[in-house]
């Protein structure tokens, strides 16, 4: 099932594997190496560490990269105020 990733999808994973965690300047990368912007990067990248495939293809890398993803929306619902009517 590994050759259901595209050459992109490998080229996404690969990156988030090898950037440093809070490293500057991703976005000029991802714009240079990708030819895409960092929105539609991080799109793609949230479809992706959801998918079967790219669990498969790269364990480690996906469930921490859901790790992430979940305690941000964890965080981000924390700080929203709650109203009481």
């Amino acid at each position: 099932m590994l050759g259901d990733l595209t050459e992109r999808d490998r080229a996404i994973l690969a990156l988030e594997a090898s950037w440093p965690r809070h490293g500057g300047a991703k976005e000029e990368v991802i714009r240079a190496q990708l030819g895409m912007s960092a929105a539609r990067y991080y799109q793609v990248l949230g479809r992706l560490i959801e998918s079967d495939v790219a669990l498969e293809y790269d364990p480690m890398l996906v469930r921490r990269l859901r790790r992430i993803r979940d305690s941000r929306a964890a965080q981000r619902t924390a700080r929203t105020p709650r109203f009481v009517g």
